[in-house]
């Protein structure tokens, strides 16, 4: 009686075993079924850099250059690159005349056919030839209710007259004046973009705008119009 209960149990944890190993084979099937088949990745040194990381070469994104001329780009541009490519040409003065808190959201502007390229003031007709050349738009005249093109300047502040308010300092998009409260304040002239926007905010006009000393290594000839 013992030896064929034995046998029994035996044969069934035979029988279970066939079964276990017949579903780990079928898994394993199943496994090899559903992954993905992993694309070698291409070692050919005289390719680019791109083509190796195994895309498509057709779908990689070329740059925007800021020289390139838009109708001599590639047509599948990334906007953030044409932004890019604009706000690098704009001024950098971040004086908000075009009605924009700064360059870079006025450049975004400009891709996105919300603006005009005429509302910049200190980048003026020049700028305007530069960025219709770039974007194939019209040439057009500067926006007269932007204000008026300036050579280029800087703030002064009369440091004696200063009464140390620090709106001027708050007022400063790319600050370029240092002070501290009931403390003289003083413009460091390297920074200053000559906006403007600190005139307004001082309740005792003691900031005045002068002609910017430009360093001869960055002195260029004005572009032509």
């Amino acid at each position: 009686m013992t030896t064929l209960l034995a046998l029994l149990a035996f044969a069934a944890i035979t029988a279970l075993l066939g079964i276990l190993l017949a579903w780990l084979s079928s898994s394993s099937v199943a496994l090899r079924f559903h992954l993905p088949r992993l694309r070698p990745l291409r070692t050919d040194t005289n390719l680019p850099a791109e083509s190796q990381s195994g895309q498509d070469d057709e779908h990689i994104p070329v740059a925007a250059t800021v020289n390139q001329p838009l109708s001599e780009q590639p047509t599948e541009q990334p906007i953030e690159l044409l932004i890019e490519a604009v706000n690098a040409k704009l001024p950098q003065t971040q004086c908000a005349q075009c009605a924009y808190p700064g360059c870079r959201p006025y450049a975004t502007a400009i891709v996105l056919e919300n603006a005009p390229i005429n509302q910049c003031p200190p980048g003026g007709d020049a700028l305007i030839s530069e960025l219709a050349d770039f974007l194939g738009k019209e040439i057009i005249a500067l926006d007269a209710e932007r204000g008026e093109n300036k050579p280029p300047q800087v703030a002064v502040i009369d440091e004696p007259a200063c009464i140390g308010c620090t709106l001027c300092i708050l007022a400063c998009p790319v600050d370029a004046i240092v002070g501290a409260s009931r403390l003289m304040h003083t413009v460091i002239s390297d920074q200053c973009t000559g906006c403007e926007l600190c005139l307004p905010p001082c309740p005792v006009d003691c900031i005045e705008l002068v002609a910017a000393n430009i360093p001869l290594a960055q002195w260029r000839w004005p572009k032509p119009v």
